[in-house]
């Protein structure tokens, strides 16, 4: 009977001398150390057994909040050897957000930081969890050592495509977190696209510079990397001199837009720095065109820009090879290999060319469903079962895809429509002005009234009147803010994703009090 399991599929493509270099750290501890692939191969194989020691009954949870190290990333393939469920949690929740992520998912393992372990096993324990390790990013912790007891040979479980093999947790910006569930099927089948689509290529070097508890950094990068068979050059920690100073060392790099800001202020960034680079990857947030255009014009490479979720990994990208197009700033690109995407109105009719609507999406990575909540994984797939993604867009004639934002972020204004993205595109094209963040609050006149937070560059002084005059020679009167604020910074998640919720809560009073 052949074995679904993810791991096998990774393991096939090791390269055929275990004993070359798979992991060099580039930071932390003893920095570099360097990590075979018989490494990975072995350690994961020894938490596997233990896992297996354990009797765990099918589908438990090995829920993770632990720092970013090649020890966690053994630590995953682990649990996927031992046909176990993967729950990474962010590093930067705390005991209330825990509390709720072992309370809904109740993992019979959890794994975290020795720093941790007195508040996080009480969670645990109170849950109903047994079994508590801990694991830290200096080859310590429990873990390590109740697996140093095993042995480090392992047959990974049979596993179905279909099979549970990892829950994410959406970031519960706008209320109560809800668990995404992935099969072994769902992982492969976006990793074998992205190895094709991205032209991963022997030789390929990764530089790995994001955080593992999430899409980006842990089934994009990672699974990109081992199913090339490609070394990564691993980063504990984002530091944009170290990582500009690496990529003569690399041909792959995958980011969030803020990576690339802080590279772009790095004055050893230039051509001659990233001359044996062949890709640059961004995602996980809206990349601005300024960034875009400036990478282009500082390094000669064009960031390629893709779109997913955590319900449905990677759906679309621009494309990497020369012979598939352009790659266009602002857009995210086209479907994917296997992928369906459309864009509907609220009626659940197609929109013209163009046109803005919900963006809608089908095939086979696309989630099982949201845990233990049926009726809200009903609510979220259309009646033909393609997954309302949440998000708004259009759709040119050519099937290329702009992101526009979220459905929650549409406001409302007087009956009618401000999409917060177009207005930001405008605003970030006015002098001086670095990012920006638009909103709806509520307004006893117009329902909601539409408020813009600004960041200035450096060095730049902004007049808020100033800014809203211009707009008004822009856009519809009904789209310009009614407030703008400036400010030093915007808030934002691990990701580097805007936190809109904070904004909207902090000034959801300006026009009722």
């Amino acid at each position: 009977m052949s074995n679904d399991n993810l791991y096998v599929a990774l393991r096939h493509a090791f390269p055929a001398d275990l004993d070359t270099v798979a992991v060099e750290t580039a930071d932390g501890p003893g920095a570099p150390r360097r990590y075979t692939w018989r490494d990975l191969d072995r350690a994961s194989g020894m938490i596997a057994n233990l896992f297996e020691s354990l009797e765990l009954p099918a589908g438990a949870r090995v829920a993770v909040q632990t720092d970013k190290s090649v020890e966690a990333l053994m630590l995953y393939l682990g649990v996927l050897r031992a046909g176990l469920v993967y729950l990474p949690l962010n590093t930067a929740y705390q005991s209330a957000e825990i509390e709720y992520f072992v309370g809904n998912a109740e993992p019979a393992v959890v794994v975290c930081a020795s720093r941790n372990f007195a508040w996080v096993s009480k969670i645990a324990f109170r849950a109903g969890t047994r079994n508590v390790y801990t694991l830290d990013d200096d080859i310590s912790g429990t873990l390590l050592e109740r697996a140093a007891a095993h042995a480090d040979t392992h047959e990974p479980a049979v596993r179905r495509a279909n099979d549970l093999a990892a829950i994410l947790y959406t970031s519960g910006t706008t209320g109560r977190s809800k668990g995404a569930m992935l099969t072994h099927g769902n992982l492969l089948s976006n990793a074998r696209v992205l190895k094709r689509y991205w032209d991963w290529q022997p030789g390929d070097v990764l530089i790995h510079a994001l955080p593992i508890f999430h899409v980006h950094g842990l089934f994009v990068a990672i699974h990109g990397a081992l199913l090339n068979g490609s070394p990564m050059i691993w980063f504990s920690r984002f530091d944009p001199a170290a990582a500009v100073a690496r990529l003569k060392d690399a041909s792959v790099f995958m980011g969030v837009p803020t990576l690339y800001v802080r590279m772009l202020a790095e004055p050893a960034l230039s051509r001659a720095a990233c001359a044996g680079m062949r890709l640059f990857i961004s995602g996980s947030a809206p990349l601005l065109r300024e960034t875009f255009d400036a990478w282009a014009e500082r390094t000669g490479h064009v960031i390629l820009e893709r779109y997913g979720m955590s319900e449905t990994l990677m759906l679309t990208s621009n494309p990497c090879r020369a012979a598939d197009g352009q790659r266009v700033g602002g857009t995210v690109g086209f479907a994917l290999p296997g992928v369906g995407v459309r864009v509907h109105d609220d009626k659940g009719m197609p929109v013209a060319a163009g046109d803005i609507g919900g963006i809608e999406v089908k095939g086979p990575n696309v989630f099982t469903g949201y845990w233990r909540m049926p009726e809200k994984t009903a609510e979220e797939f259309t009646p033909d079962l393609w997954f309302k993604t949440g998000d708004v867009g259009r759709m040119d004639a050519d099937g290329r895809l702009t992101i526009v934002g979220r459905s929650k972020d549409l406001i409302i204004s007087g009956g009618y429509n401000v999409y917060p993205a177009e207005v930001e595109g405008v605003i970030n094209e006015l002098p001086g002005v670095a990012e920006s963040a638009v909103i709806g609050v509520p307004h006893p006149d117009f329902g909601e009234g539409v408020v813009a937070v600004i960041v200035p560059r450096p060095g730049t002084a902004l007049d808020a009147a100033v800014v809203t005059a211009a707009l008004k020679g822009k856009i519809a009167n009904f789209k310009v803010p009614k407030q703008v604020y400036v400010e030093v910074e915007l808030p934002r998640n691990a990701m580097g994703k805007v936190q809109k919720n904070l904004l909207r809560d902090r000034f959801r009073g300006l026009f009722t009090r």
